[in-house]
């Protein structure tokens, strides 16, 4: 089976080198014509040598045409003289318009939220009924449905010119999985302006997923979490998977629900029936605790910390484990720091944070946690046994190291966990928060101050080794992960 087509949706004017540099990236370029001002075809051809995709989706149907049927049907009549590809939509079919684009230029396309899974698949119908070049379902926000049901049209059908998936956050791993049940084309956005909600750029496509991938997909791997749009969970697990010709795929789930989306996804999600397999989990907040309850097996570690970033479907049972004290450990032994024996102090005393203090501990350290909630307070310190101290009481120059395991960092805005300056001469400080290019304003501010600080970059990296191994049976490689970890500090 071919590699999927990758369609770049323009959504605003691009200078001719970016043009150039756009077709070597992507096979053909959509021109959303209801969204600004379309080019000249002549121009676009001469950087561009791809086929072009001419769309003008109308606002009933998420786009911003919203002029009457004669100027529609004048535009989209012209277009068909100036591209290989025309998007029509079912309101198009009739009359003069059909027409005027011949079959193998059309894409016949629909936009909207269905009842029910009988009625897409009704829709898919009416489509199928119009010779076409490519046909494409998208079920778009508020969607009345699970995200899936474009992925299950795709199985039921088996065809290899029908494009369907879910647009919005949480729909926006179908994006990436329609492919592989043998969606022809994957759409993206040309620059920095998505064309519809979910879409990724171009460029993350390309880095994050190694697009393409593998001609048989036969594992899917994913992150849970609610803010998981910027994590670099998929450039790290993607590149492994290359590098060591896997046919897997990983991809971001967001989750607004975990119930939902177990239930929906996990366990109803069809990955079977299309000849692939979920097979394991990367978990993020707010879901680290939940993610216990729906395993049937959990590791002591997970089990003492109350809390799971990892899920791997083995011998079909889904086990729950931890390698969140890995991602603190990792960075300090390969500096070689020697902190046994010396104070810790871990801010926030969630998921991450518990198991923070859990690994220091084991290390040796002398670790004290602490928590602005006092809920939380009193709950962490019944199940973990230990004192959990309110926030107001840090005193940053009583520890050689403070592990910061709090959100803060990842807006502007955010205030900074702990003033760099009070952290004694030759202190540590890592930040477990992480921003996809430059560094937290704490860890900025840490170095300033003359302070080693390490990111969370490093420390994504380090929990994801052992995870990758958990969920693939093989180690990441020792160059890719020299290379990774020098990606990640360049950012």
């Amino acid at each position: 089976m071919p590699d999927p087509a990758v369609v770049a949706s323009l959504t605003a004017a691009l200078d001719p080198a970016r043009l150039h540099e756009l077709a070597q990236r992507c096979q053909v370029l959509e021109v959303r014509a209801d969204l600004f001002p379309e080019p000249e075809a002549a121009a676009l051809r001469r950087e561009f040598p791809g086929r072009l995709l001419y769309t003008l989706r109308s606002a009933a149907e998420g786009g911003g045409f919203r002029g009457g049927d004669d100027e529609r049907r004048a535009r989209l009549a012209a277009a068909a003289a100036a591209y290989e590809l025309v998007d029509l939509e079912l309101r198009d079919v009739g009359g003069s318009t059909l027409e005027a684009v011949a079959e193998e230029q059309r894409v016949l396309s629909w936009h909207g939220s269905p009842e029910s899974e009988e009625e897409l698949h009704e829709v898919a119908g009416r489509l199928l009924g119009v010779p076409a070049y490519w046909y494409k379902a998208v079920t778009v926000e508020p969607a009345s449905g699970p995200d899936r049901w474009p992925l299950g049209l795709l199985q039921d059908l088996g065809r290899r010119d029908f494009i369907a998936f879910a647009t919005g956050e949480t729909g926006g791993w179908t994006r990436l999985v329609a492919p592989v049940l043998g969606a022809p084309a994957i759409f993206a956005a040309a620059g920095p302006q998505a064309a519809a909600p979910g879409q990724l750029e171009l460029a993350r496509l390309l880095e994050d997923f190694a697009w393409p991938p593998p001609e048989r997909v036969r594992w899917i791997f994913g992150l849970v979490g609610r803010q998981v749009a910027d994590s670099l969970s998929p450039y790290v697990f993607n590149r492994a998977l290359r590098r060591l010709d896997l046919p897997g795929l990983y991809v971001p789930f967001h989750v607004e629900s975990f119930g939902e989306f177990w239930l929906e996804v996990v366990e109803e999600g069809g990955f079977a029936e299309a000849g692939c397999s979920l097979r394991g989990l990367s978990i993020t907040a707010p879901y680290k605790r939940v993610a216990m309850a729906v395993a049937g097996a959990v590791s002591p570690l997970a089990d003492r910390i109350r809390s799971a970033n990892t899920l791997v479907f083995h011998d079909g049972v889904w086990e729950a484990d931890s390698t969140d004290p890995e991602g603190v450990l990792g960075p300090l032994r390969r500096r070689q720091i020697a902190l046994r024996g010396k104070p810790a102090a871990v801010l926030g005393a969630g998921g991450a944070g518990r198991a923070a203090a859990h690994a220091l501990e084991q290390a040796g350290l002398a670790v004290t946690l602490f928590n602005r909630g006092a809920e939380r307070r009193r709950r962490v310190a019944r199940e973990l046994e230990r004192p959990c101290l309110p926030w107001e009481e840090l005193d940053p120059s009583r520890f050689d190291l403070v592990v910061q395991a709090t959100p803060l960092g990842r807006d502007d805005s955010d205030p900074l966990p702990c003033d760099p300056e009070a952290l004694p001469a030759g202190g540590v400080g890592l930040d477990l928060v992480y921003r996809r290019r430059g560094a937290t304003p704490w860890v900025a501010a840490l170095r300033a101050a003359g302070r080693l600080a390490i990111g969370g970059r490093e420390v994504l990296l380090h929990q994801a080794i052992p995870q990758f191994q958990a969920m693939t049976g093989r180690e990441m490689p020792a160059d890719l992960v020299a290379e990774l970890l020098a990606e990640l500090e360049e950012r």
